[in-house]
């Protein structure tokens, strides 16, 4: 087991968007895990090195290798068993080090199980979170437009949930993570205007809004491309009822 854990919100990997209290804490810890995320994905462990060696850290780091899920499973139990699995092998990367670090694409506390794996290894007390910019930040800042409407609701769901449930009956505003199916394209012909943006921050970014209807072919077929080109990518949108302000 491991004495503490820091979870390190870091944004897209910007070095603007780390704080400086990420900083401090990344500089104090006796070793940072990174991740490899398999073949065609080694941007995302090089982003973390080039932001480490950009601030000055020279903490040792260790690698380890995400497992991949059992899609024969249950959702929930497959999601479980492979939380299981990165903890041990966190365990296994950190070896004797006490304190580790580990730097978390957007913010630990939005749509990531980062505290729920290191909770396996060590005491919840025991684990410090530094907050950094969500995804959803990025995508309306790099639009430029608020992420409310006035005094209005805000929804934020997942790809899978869109596709099962449809629009939500009361929203106004709906924001969607963790989509790799495109699951906007169930949702044509409701009259709703879609904003989108992938490499949010870096200098690949990609933007596009519309109206759904408009967008959509548009928009997968740059996803495909985008993600062919680069082995992996990362994007988030949202949706708004056109006649919401």
């Amino acid at each position: 087991m491991i004495q503490s854990a820091t979870l390190v919100g870091i944004g897209t990997g910007s070095p603007g968007h780390l704080t400086r209290a990420g900083e401090a804490a990344l500089r104090s810890a006796d070793l940072i895990l990174v991740p490899r995320k398999g073949a065609g994905k080694d941007d995302l462990a090089d982003i973390r090195l080039h932001l480490l060696e950009q601030i000055g850290v020279t903490a040792k780091i260790a690698f380890f290798d995400y497992p991949t899920r059992d899609e024969n499973l249950p959702y929930l139990e497959r999601v479980a068993r492979w939380h299981d699995e990165i903890a041990r092998r966190w365990q296994q990367a950190a070896g004797p080090a006490a304190h580790v670090a580990l730097l978390v694409w957007g913010d630990p506390s939005f749509y990531d199980s980062t505290m729920r794996i290191a909770a396996r290894l060590t005491d919840q007390t025991n684990i410090r979170v530094l907050p950094g910019i969500t995804a959803v930040q990025a995508l309306t800042a790099a639009h430029a437009i608020p992420l409310n409407t006035v005094n209005g609701r805000i929804l934020t769901t997942t790809g899978r949930r869109l596709r099962e449930d449809g629009w939500p009956e009361t929203a106004e505003t709906v924001v969607t993570v963790l989509d790799g199916e495109c699951s906007f394209q169930s949702l044509r012909g409701q009259g709703l205007y879609l904003w989108w943006g992938a490499y949010l921050g870096m200098p690949e970014q990609i933007l596009d809004h519309g109206p759904l209807d408009e967008v959509t072919d548009r928009i997968i077929a740059t996803r495909a491309e985008a993600r062919a080109r680069h082995g992996w990518i990362m994007d988030t949108y949202l949706m708004r009822a056109q006649a919401a302000e």
